[in-house]
């Protein structure tokens, strides 16, 4: 008896899954549908340089004939798993439709796209191009850094080692094709306490009188605010204090000098940027990059309202740290104003420039990542109606002066070509940038110097 129940409660469980198993439903197969899409629809001010993309649920796969359009045209497409990327020359100002018609896809089980799909978007106005400040940099020719001088950290031009600077020297400067002086001064030590932080008289005199050596050569001049970071510190905790004191500051530096001509530009900030933080050289945070708008804003105001020529005087805007990177360049946010510069610096490759063991350069290939890195900047500031300067660069004595030749021949013409004034770092010490002999008014480079003022000419 107990075997005969046993079997009985299997065929009773067996017929039981077999009733159950009839009365299933097959899953449905997935269908493939539209996700997302860069740009979203109706997005308004798409860059030209935007990605096309569309997401699905699934991987899918285009049929023949598939019909979809761009305005009505044809487009290329390439497949990549669950996305769609679209190439399109696309132009300013124009509103885009892009029409995925149904059946047009099919996912991997089969199954055809159920539904069109339409995504529109607007691309960005075209720039308003500066033509007067491109003609501006331009006429700048190429310039030199009077480096690790008025900009030394202490209460003297000589304490980083260089001598007292003459006129002679900045004569030989001129007479050598350099046609811009760019003349970085640090204030720190020069400034009195809260709230009026007055500069003191002498200091101001010093700087006005190594400009005028520049200006009665003809030259562009630049003056800025350079290693003051102790007390220009990007952070919202330090802000208000900040500005406070660079309003004024400027104030003073632009009185002094708000009846020169056009001649003489002013620089905000050198390199700002928070000292010894992570990304300090590279962009810095958000924290960062948007206190440094807010100080420029702040500076540009205050030389504004100094009036006579400094309300239409060109000021150069430097990136967070004057980096070219491109978290820095676009964390950029110029003030509210006109005639503007974007200043940058640009020691590129670093290892020739900035590194210890840099030595050779020329080859192709060398060439072509220098022309990329001109490009990123060219791209993003010039095509977009911004004149840029690179108020620093250049390459380190590593006894491969063939090389250094070659680089600054190369450097210099390339941004020539795009518009841009370069302006060489010397900072008198001819194992490293030194190119100028300034205690005895010779060249340690002449090659070097007539590589990058020939530029110019040719």
């Amino acid at each position: 008896m107990k075997t005969i129940y046993i079997w009985t409660l299997v065929l009773a469980q067996f017929l039981l899954f077999t009733a159950c198993s009839k009365g299933q439903k097959e899953e449905p197969k997935p269908v493939p549908v539209f996700k997302s899409s860069i740009p979203e629809n109706n997005a308004q001010d798409v860059e030209l340089s935007t990605e096309i993309v569309f997401t699905f649920s699934e991987v899918v796969k285009l049929v023949a004939d598939h019909g979809i359009t761009i305005n009505g045209e044809p487009i290329d497409i390439e497949e990549a798993y669950t996305k769609l990327i679209f190439t399109a020359e696309l132009v300013h100002g124009t509103i885009y439709e892009i029409v995925i018609p149904k059946g047009a896809l099919v996912n991997t089980s089969g199954i055809l796209l159920a539904d069109e799909v339409k995504v529109s978007f607007t691309t960005i106005e075209a720039p308003v191009i500066d033509d007067e400040a491109m003609k501006f940099v331009a006429n700048m020719g190429v310039g030199w850094n009077l480096g690790n001088t008025l900009d030394a950290k202490g209460l003297d031009e000589t304490v980083w080692g260089n001598p007292y600077t003459s006129k002679e020297m900045i004569d030989a400067i001129k007479a050598k094709g350099f046609q811009t002086l760019r003349v970085p001064v640090t204030w720190q030590y020069h400034i009195g306490d809260a709230p009026d932080y007055l500069i003191e008289e002498e200091w101001l005199d010093r700087v006005e009188e190594i400009v005028n050596y520049g200006l009665d050569n003809e030259m562009h001049v630049i003056v800025n605010i350079h290693h003051d970071e102790e007390w220009i510190i990007p952070t919202y905790a330090e802000a208000d204090i900040v500005k406070d004191q660079l309003g004024k500051v400027w104030t003073q530096i632009a009185t002094r000098f708000k009846a020169y001509d056009k001649h003489l530009l002013f620089e905000t900030l050198n390199e700002p940027r928070l000292k010894g933080s992570a990304n300090e050289w590279s962009g810095g945070s958000a924290e960062g990059r948007d206190c440094l708008n807010q100080f420029h804003q702040v500076a540009v105001e205050a030389i504004r309202n100094t009036g006579e020529n400094n309300t239409d005087r060109y000021i150069m805007i430097s990136t967070y740290a004057a980096s070219a990177t491109t978290i820095a360049m676009d964390g950029l946010k110029l003030p509210l104003s006109s005639n503007l510069i974007v200043s940058i610096h640009n020691y590129y490759p670093y290892e020739l420039c900035l590194g210890e063991n840099g030595k050779d350069w020329g080859t192709d290939a060398d060439k072509e990542a220098l022309d990329n890195e001109f490009d990123r900047i060219y791209n993003k500031f010039i095509a977009n109606g911004t004149a840029v300067v690179l108020g620093e660069w250049g390459n380190l004595n590593h006894d491969n002066l063939e090389d250094r030749i070659r680089h600054a021949q190369y450097y210099a013409e390339g941004c020539i070509q795009r518009g841009i004034c370069p302006i060489w770092w010397d900072n008198g010490n001819s194992n490293e940038f030194g190119i100028f002999d300034r205690r005895n008014i010779e060249w340690f480079q002449p090659e070097i110097a007539d590589a990058i003022t020939q530029s110019v000419k040719e």
